[in-house]
C-alpha cells in the first residue's frame, strides 16, 4: 500500500532518532549519559500527587471528560494568568486546556492553514510548529535567528509577499533551542506587525517558570492590544516536572480559543478528570517547589557551563529554560560531526544545533534535566575529552 505524502514527507522525529542512537550504542555497552531530552528528572511534587491519587477515586472522574475541560480548571488556569503576569482572562470565552502544550501546537493550524497559506517560523525552532504546518497543507517561510540579535526575529525583513500569505507567526520565548529571551518590547513590535498584517501570533510560552536569578519571563497577553491577535500556549510539564501527566492549556484571543475547541472536540475526548484536578492543585498551590526546582537548575547550568568552556564552546549562561545553547569551538562546523564525537568518545549525547534548522548549525544543545550524579559524571567525561584524555 502507498502511504499519504505527508508521512512519505515526515522526517523522523528529532528525539526519536536521538533515543534510537542511544539504545544502539548500550546495545554495544556503552554507559551512555543523555543531556539530550528536556524531559525533568525531578518528581511530581507531593501535593499534586496526593490530589490526582484523591481525584482518581471518584467515580466520576472514570468517564469521559469533556474536550473543553472542567470549568474550575479553566478558572483554576484564569487565575494563575492573573496572578502571574497580571492578564485578565474570561475562562469560558479565553481559555481551553490541553493534553499537553504539543497536541494544542499540533492542532493548531487546522484552524487558520488552508493549502498555500504560509506559517512563519524562526529558524532555530521547535520542529512540531512546521510539522504541524504541513500536515495542515500549508507552506512554512523560516526566519533565521542570529547571535548579534539576542536570537530574535526580524520582522522588518519578512517580505510583503511573504507577509500577504502568511496566517501565523509563531513565537516561543524562553527560547527552545537557544535559551533566549524576549522582553515586552518586542512582544509589542511583534503585535503591531502582526495587526498590520492580518496574522495571528502564537506564543509558545512552555518555560516560563524555568528561570534564574529572579528573571520572571513575561506573557505576550500584558502586551496592550495582543488579545486582538495573540494565542499562547502554555504547560505544567517543565514548571511542574509533569510531562507524563500531559496537561497544559492556551489561552488568549477568543476566536482562536473557539477554532481550536472546536477541532479538539473532533479530535479528542480532552484531559481526563482527576489529571485536570491535580493541575489544578499544582496551579493553585504552593510554589515552593518551583523555587527549588530552579535552584537545581541553576546549579546544574553554571556546572555545565564550566566544562563547556573547557571543551572551546562559547557559551553565554541563560536566564531562563532547561537547555544551555552553546557554540561550536574555532574550527568546527559541523554540529552533528562534533555531537557524534562526542558520543563515541564520551558516551555522553548532546543536539546538534542543525537539528533545530539550518540556522542552528555550528551550536549545540545541552539539557539540564539530567540527575545529579549522572550529570557530574557527563561533565567528568567531557572534561577529560577537553584535556585529550582517553574516556570510554
Amino acid at each position: 500500500m502507498e502511504l499519504a505524502q505527508r508521512v512519505q514527507q515526515l522526517p523522523p522525529y528529532l528525539f526519536a532518532r536521538i533515543s534510537q542512537l542511544i539504545a544502539e550504542k548500550r546495545a554495544a555497552g556503552v554507559d551512555v549519559i543523555s543531556l539530550g531530552i528536556g524531559d525533568p528528572d525531578l518528581p511530581t511534587p507531593a501535593h499534586i500527587l496526593d490530589a490526582l491519587k484523591e481525584a482518581s477515586d471518584d467515580p466520576a472522574n472514570h468517564r469521559y471528560p469533556e474536550s473543553d475541560g472542567l470549568p474550575e480548571f479553566r478558572r483554576s488556569i484564569a487565575r494563575w494568568y492573573e496572578n502571574r503576569h497580571g492578564v485578565i482572562l474570561d475562562p469560558d470565552r479565553e481559555v481551553v486546556p490541553l493534553i499537553g502544550s504539543k497536541e494544542g501546537i499540533a492542532h493548531f493550524p487546522l484552524c487558520l492553514i488552508n493549502p498555500g497559506d504560509v506559517s512563519l517560523i524562526t529558524d532555530p525552532g521547535y520542529p512540531v510548529y512546521e510539522v504541524a504546518t504541513m500536515f495542515a497543507g500549508g507552506e512554512t517561510v523560516k526566519l533565521p535567528l542570529a547571535e548579534e540579535d539576542g536570537w530574535l526575529p526580524r520582522l522588518d525583513d519578512i517580505s510583503a509577499d511573504v507577509a500577504a500569505r502568511a496566517k501565523i507567526l509563531w513565537l516561543n520565548y524562553p527560547n527552545n533551542p537557544t535559551g533566549a529571551i524576549a522582553d515586552l518590547a518586542f512582544f509589542e513590535r511583534a503585535v503591531a506587525w502582526a495587526k498590520a498584517h492580518d496574522v495571528a501570533i502564537a506564543h509558545d510560552l512552555a518555560y516560563a517558570e524555568v528561570s534564574y536569578e529572579g528573571y520572571e519571563p513575561p506573557s505576550i497577553l500584558q502586551v496592550e492590544g495582543a488579545r486582538d491577535v495573540a494565542i499562547e500556549f502554555n504547560s505544567l510539564s517543565k514548571a511542574f516536572n509533569m510531562t507524563g501527566w500531559r496537561v497544559g492549556m492556551a489561552v488568549g484571543n477568543a476566536e482562536l480559543i473557539n477554532a481550536l475547541t472546536r477541532v479538539k472536540t473532533n479530535m479528542d475526548s480532552g484531559i481526563p478528570q482527576a489529571i485536570q484536578q491535580m493541575a489544578m492543585a499544582a496551579l493553585d498551590g504552593p510554589l515552593d517547589a518551583v523555587e527549588e526546582h530552579n535552584a537545581i537548575y541553576t546549579r546544574r547550568r553554571d556546572r555545565a557551563i564550566e566544562v563547556l568552556r573547557e571543551l572551546g564552546l562559547r557559551v553565554e549562561p541563560p536566564k531562563a529554560s532547561l537547555y544551555i545553547w552553546a557554540r561550536l569551538p574555532e574550527g568546527e562546523r559541523s554540529s552533528a560531526d562534533f555531537a557524534g564525537r562526542l558520543i563515541d568518545q564520551t558516551g555522553v549525547v548532546v543536539t546538534p544545533g542543525m537539528s533545530y534548522g539550518a540556522a542552528g548549525e555550528g551550536y549545540i544543545r545541552i539539557s539540564l534535566t539530567t540527575p545529579d550524579d549522572r550529570l557530574d559524571e557527563a561533565l567528568s567525561r567531557l572534561a577529560k575529552f577537553a584535556r585529550g584524555e582517553q574516556v570510554l
